[in-house]
């Protein structure tokens, strides 16, 4: 069985609240990139573990669509994949309850039966819809 590991790397600094720390990836696309509390319950600078989740979770899914979209002999001229990560109280603590993406697509010679059922599959194997613990709807539309 094919393996593939990929590495991150975060550094902490302080309390929840008043603390800030940074992240940084195995590629150097993050580099000490700054996240906070600010930056995940507001509007700070810099960047949050949801977010990054949000933008993993549209890129997964878009390269699992573009895949079998491929495989079914009609490749998309585009793909355009927006994701709303929704976190949740619950209780003491938050959760990830739901993950909404939102897909439209160029597929040429495809019909919107088709290309809706691409989309479902894709939805439900791509990594990162495997590895969450929340709710993954799709809203996809044929362009």
């Amino acid at each position: 069985m094919a393996q593939l590991k990929r590495t991150a790397k975060a550094v902490w600094h302080g309390t929840g609240k008043d603390g800030d720390g940074t992240l940084s990836t195995q590629s150097a696309t993050l580099n000490n990139v700054p996240y906070s509390f600010l930056a995940r319950f507001g509007d700070g600078k810099g960047t949050n573990p949801e977010e990054l989740i949000a933008a993993a979770h549209a890129g997964c899914f878009s390269m699992q669509l573009a895949f079998l979209l491929a495989g079914n002999n009609t490749p998309a001229a585009e793909i355009n994949t927006g994701a709303v990560l929704i976190m949740e109280s619950d209780g003491p603590a938050w959760k990830i309850a739901t993950v909404e993406l939102s897909l439209q697509a160029s597929v040429p010679g495809i019909s919107a039966e088709k290309f809706t059922e691409i989309a479902a599959i894709a939805k439900a194997n791509c990594p990162v819809s495997k590895v969450l613990n929340a709710e993954v709807k799709l809203t996809a539309k044929l362009l």
